[in-house]
């Protein structure tokens, strides 16, 4: 029988996440790294919380695949989601992706229909700031990047599972940020090179990171701009633009396609790694509210069925078009392409 129930399940979808940011913010899942568990008598002597607080954010957060019971029932300890991605040190924490959320982009989203009807972002002014990035706490930059690092890493794991990377030599990661991909893909290729272009102030953070994985011979960073530089970097084979395109208005992507083939040699490929939508533009859900996302975070951007990234790619010149699928938070596919 048709019920409303689904529909509570969207209206008290922020609490799920609430409960996970706050969660995050108290570093609980790290604290019970490596099997350990606590009672709701330790929660309360460990944060400083009365007993009524400190039961229900445990039953709660268990309720939610993150927790789960201890040996005999005594107790609670992470489960394996979160002691895989929200223990802090571990190679693809996720907990920098919460706490941006939580703080950077859940009170606009109480905004949203503003958005709607005027059509400009929420989380920052296009008539006073250059771009998103501008005036924008330092502290709350970090937490960007680091939420667009772990987000970023897991994606590139799953790309580079999805598709072969090994008939490449040199990787060009187009606004490749803090570098996630090059590394990630670069540890699954051993004979791949790459590098990283982005904007001067964030090449020194993939540089950085690099570094930090032992990949500073085989991944380099070029400072730019690809609306503004007479041309991308040559010398590539592969050119990769990871959650980038999502970003901006259609015209603008069909530059950005258009520069890419340019830089291309003949036989060189083309990703785009996105959250696709459907042909129909009915989903996914992950895509679609990106989507929404866009609205609110960007002044042209929206999510991209695979059908108009095919279009934009075949009137750009490319050919041999086709799509890899997977699963991974920063997106569900990639659109490969071959420059005739």
């Amino acid at each position: 029988m048709l019920t409303p129930t689904p529909l509570m399940r969207l209206v008290t979808g922020f609490w799920s996440f609430k409960t996970l940011a706050a969660a995050v913010e108290l570093d609980l899942f790290t604290s019970l790294a490596g099997g350990r568990t606590i009672t709701v008598d330790e929660l309360c002597d460990r944060y400083g919380l009365a007993e009524r607080p400190a039961d229900t954010l445990l039953a709660a957060c268990a309720s939610l695949g993150l927790l789960e019971k201890g040996p005999g029932g005594k107790g609670y300890r992470n489960s394996p989601v979160a002691e895989e991605f929200l223990v802090a040190g571990r190679p693809y924490y996720f907990g920098g992706q919460v706490r941006y959320c939580d703080e950077r982009t859940y009170l606009p989203w109480h905004r949203i229909g503003e958005a709607l009807r005027n059509d400009r972002p929420l989380t920052w002014e296009p008539g006073d700031q250059d771009s998103i990035f501008a005036n924008v706490d330092p502290q709350m930059l970090g937490l960007f990047w680091e939420a667009m690092y772990a987000t970023s890493l897991f994606t590139a794991r799953a790309l580079g599972e999805a598709y072969d990377f090994g008939a490449h030599q040199r990787l060009l990661d187009v606004g490749g940020g803090s570098g996630a991909y090059p590394i990630e893909l670069c540890r699954r290729f051993p004979h791949l090179r790459a590098t990283v272009y982005d904007l001067p102030h964030v090449v020194p953070i993939a540089a950085e990171k690099a570094a930090s994985a032992g990949l500073s011979d085989r991944i380099d960073t070029i400072a730019g701009d690809f609306f503004t530089d007479e041309t991308l970097p040559l010398g590539h084979d592969v050119l990769l633009l990871s959650m980038i395109l999502h970003d901006w208005n259609e015209p603008t992507n069909r530059r950005i396609l258009a520069r890419c083939h340019e830089a291309l040699p003949p036989g060189g490929s083309v990703v785009i790694s996105e959250l696709l939508l459907n042909p129909d533009r009915t989903g996914p859900p992950e895509a679609a509210l990106m989507g929404m996302n866009m609205l609110v975070e960007t002044v042209g951007g929206r999510n991209y069925s695979e059908t108009e990234y095919a279009d934009w790619l075949a009137d750009t010149g490319f050919g041999s078009i086709r799509t890899v699928t997977f699963d991974a938070p920063g997106a569900n596919g990639a659109l490969i392409a071959r420059k005739r």
